[in-house]
C-alpha cells in the first residue's frame, strides 16, 4: 500500500459538526489577527502578550499594579509563562514586582513610568493593526458577525 497521491486541488477539512467548524474558524481568525498585531508591535520591541500585560497594568483602576494571578487571567496566559514574561519586562525597566505586605505569597506587578510610555507609544500601532486586521477578516459569514460585534 503506497502513499496516496496528492490531488491538484487544495484539500478541504470537513468538521463533523457546524460547532466544530465555527470553533476552528474562530481559532484561525484569532491567529491571523494576532500575527498582524505581533508584526505591528515588533518595532516597539514588544510581543502581543507583553503589550497586553503592560496595557492591563496601565489601564487598571488600581494605579498600575495587579496581582500576578489576576494579570495572568486578564491576558490570558499561564502563570509560569507570565512569570517569565514579567521577568523580561522587569529587566527592561517596564515593570516592577513586589510581595503583598499582608500576604507574602501574593506577588504584584506594577508598571513603571517607562512602561506607561511604552504602552502609549505602541498603542497607535496596535489599534491601527487591529482595525485593519478586523476589516480584512469580514469575508466569512461567521467571522463577519464576530467582527461586527467587535467593532460595535
Amino acid at each position: 500500500m503506497g502513499a496516496p497521491s496528492p490531488s491538484s486541488a487544495d484539500p478541504r477539512i470537513e468538521e463533523p459538526t457546524p460547532l466544530e467548524a465555527r470553533w476552528r474558524s474562530l481559532r484561525l481568525f484569532e491567529a491571523r489577527v494576532r500575527e498582524r498585531l505581533e508584526r505591528a508591535l515588533e518595532p516597539h520591541g514588544l510581543t502581543c502578550s507583553e503589550y497586553s500585560a503592560l496595557s492591563a497594568l496601565h489601564y487598571s483602576d488600581d494605579d498600575g499594579h495587579l496581582r500576578q494571578q489576576f494579570l495572568a487571567e486578564a491576558i490570558p496566559i499561564g502563570q509560569s509563562s507570565l512569570s517569565r514574561m514579567v521577568g523580561r519586562l522587569e529587566r527592561a525597566g517596564l515593570t516592577e514586582r513586589y510581595h503583598c505586605s499582608n500576604d507574602r505569597r501574593g506577588v504584584y506587578t506594577q508598571i513603571t513610568d517607562l512602561g506607561r510610555r511604552k504602552v502609549e507609544e505602541a498603542r497607535e500601532s496596535y489599534a491601527q493593526a487591529l482595525e485593519e486586521a478586523l476589516a480584512e477578516e469580514g469575508g466569512d459569514e461567521t467571522r463577519a458577525e464576530l467582527v461586527a460585534l467587535l467593532l460595535k
